[in-house]
This record gives C-alpha cells, sequence and structure tokens, in this order.
C-alpha cells in the first residue's frame, strides 16, 4: 500500500513539473509574440494621402484626374507643396486640367511649383509669385554668359556706362545693381528641364515693380551685362562698383580753373594769374 501510494506521489509530482514546465514555455512564447506585436506596432509609421503621377510628364504637357493617383506616404516626409484632396488641384468652377512646367517621372509627388495654375498653360505668367512681374532684358553672346543660362537659374545684373566718381570726376563705372535675380525665361523659352546652350537676344528675369523701373533706366542709359550665380550659393553679394581709374591705376582729379588777364606790352603779349571770380 505504501509502495502504491509513494508511486502515484512520485508520477504526480513528475505530472505537475511538467505542466508547470509547459506552462511557462507557453507564457513565455505568449510573452514573446506580444513583444513582437508591440515592436511592430511601435515601428509603424503614420501616414497620409496624396496625389502623384502615373506617368512620365515632361514641360508643357497637360495633367487632368486620369495621370494622378493617390497613395500613402509617410507624413513626417510629406514635400512642400503637395496635394491631398482632388479639390485642392481641380478647384471648383475652373478647368480641369493643369500644365506641366517642370518635368516629372512616374510615381512622383504631385508639386504646386511643378504645374501651371488650374486651366493655365505652362507660359511665363504661371511662374511669376504673387507681387512680382516678369522684364526682359537684351542680351548677346558676351552678356549673356555665352548662352549657358536656362530658366531656373539665378544671376546678377551689372550695368556700364558713365558716373561720377568720388573726386567728381566723370568717368566710365561698372556696378552691381540687382543680386540673385530669378531667370524665369530665355528668348520664348521657359522650360527650366532644357539644357542644350542657347545663344539669346533676350532673357526673361522675375523683379519686384521697383525693380523694373531700375532696369528699365540702367538698360535705356547704359549696357547690362549678367553673371551666373553657383545653383549652391546662398552666399549675400554686397554693392560692387569699378570704375575706369581703378582698372588703369589713375584718378583723374578735377581740373583747377584758373584766370589770366592778358596785357600786350608793344608787340609782346604778358597773361597774369589773377583769383577767379565766384
Amino acid at each position: 500500500m505504501r509502495l502504491i501510494f509513494g508511486l502515484v506521489l512520485v508520477v504526480g509530482v513528475g505530472l505537475a513539473g511538467f505542466a508547470v514546465y509547459m506552462a511557462r514555455d507557453f507564457i513565455g512564447g505568449y510573452q514573446a509574440q506580444l513583444d513582437a506585436e508591440r515592436a511592430a506596432r511601435g515601428a509603424i509609421v503614420p501616414t497620409v494621402d496624396i496625389f502623384v503621377v502615373n506617368r512620365t510628364l515632361r514641360y508643357g504637357q497637360q495633367i487632368t484626374s486620369e495621370d494622378i493617383r493617390v497613395v500613402r506616404w509617410p507624413e513626417n516626409a510629406i514635400p512642400e507643396g503637395t496635394f491631398q484632396t482632388i479639390e485642392e488641384i481641380f478647384p471648383e468652377g475652373e478647368r480641369k486640367y493643369r500644365t506641366v512646367i517642370r518635368a516629372m517621372e512616374k510615381d512622383e509627388a504631385l508639386l504646386a511649383v511643378k504645374v501651371s495654375k488650374p486651366g493655365a498653360d505652362a507660359g511665363v505668367s504661371s511662374r511669376l509669385s504673387q507681387g512680382m512681374r516678369a522684364f526682359a532684358i537684351r542680351v548677346d553672346v558676351s552678356s549673356g554668359v555665352s548662352g549657358f543660362l536656362r530658366p531656373g537659374d539665378r544671376i546678377d545684373v551689372y550695368w556700364s556706362g558713365s558716373g561720377v566718381n568720388e573726386l567728381g570726376a566723370t568717368e566710365a563705372i561698372t556696378k552691381l545693381i540687382l543680386a540673385s535675380v530669378h531667370l524665369i525665361a530665355v528668348d520664348q523659352i521657359a522650360d527650366s528641364d532644357r539644357a542644350a546652350p542657347t545663344i539669346a537676344r533676350t532673357v526673361t528675369v522675375e523683379v519686384t515693380p521697383r525693380q523694373v523701373a531700375a532696369l528699365a533706366q540702367a538698360q535705356s542709359s547704359g549696357r547690362l551685362s549678367l553673371s551666373l550665380v553657383g545653383a549652391q550659393d546662398e552666399t549675400t553679394t554686397s554693392a560692387v562698383e569699378v570704375g575706369q581709374g581703378e582698372l588703369i591705376g589713375e584718378v583723374n582729379a578735377p581740373k583747377q580753373e584758373s584766370c589770366t588777364i592778358r596785357t600786350r606790352r608793344g608787340a609782346e603779349i604778358i597773361e597774369t594769374p589773377i583769383p577767379c571770380p565766384n
């Protein structure tokens, strides 16, 4: 009897230990799955709906509702100028298309800076910011940076003409009149993706109304030259002015006025210096 009781006790203890082991293994596996789920949930990035283009689009092509689609985009990495509703792209009461002014590849986010206003074409007016004006500057191969300007570049504008130096003398000078001006068209071309050099006759810049007046006056009274600003250059150009005297190392001092009295003595004429009247 004692033997049977001892055997039952041993079997009971063994079964209890096995049950504890199995329970611990099950709880450990469940806890591992729970931790993995929590980690996966923490790795989920919040997203929002934005519009992308569903085909490659080039300058001048029209965009309609058939050329765009909605995708989920990480909320913390949304490019500036995206559209999140179809009403933002094609407002009610407007023509249901926009025009491409900068090329876009398939599945690229649709950005406001790459398309015209609703119903507008790809002309210069679609590139002007609020309150800005377009002004055309006459150029040639030398003043236009040898034809390497293209829409989207930034330029400095220099004026060359006659001016008065610090000593009051008139001399030829060249001075910077506008710095880092946005170029929006070369001749009649506003396509910023155009890479081939073009020997232009005019370039069109985006300026304020006051700068329009300054450029018009400068163009009528002298010669304008352009200087290309580097794409990554964020420096601010200060006032620049160079005169002819500075170039050749001479300073033209104003001429001193002199007055004389002529006196005839026989066949001889004598000039006597005297103070000039005020």
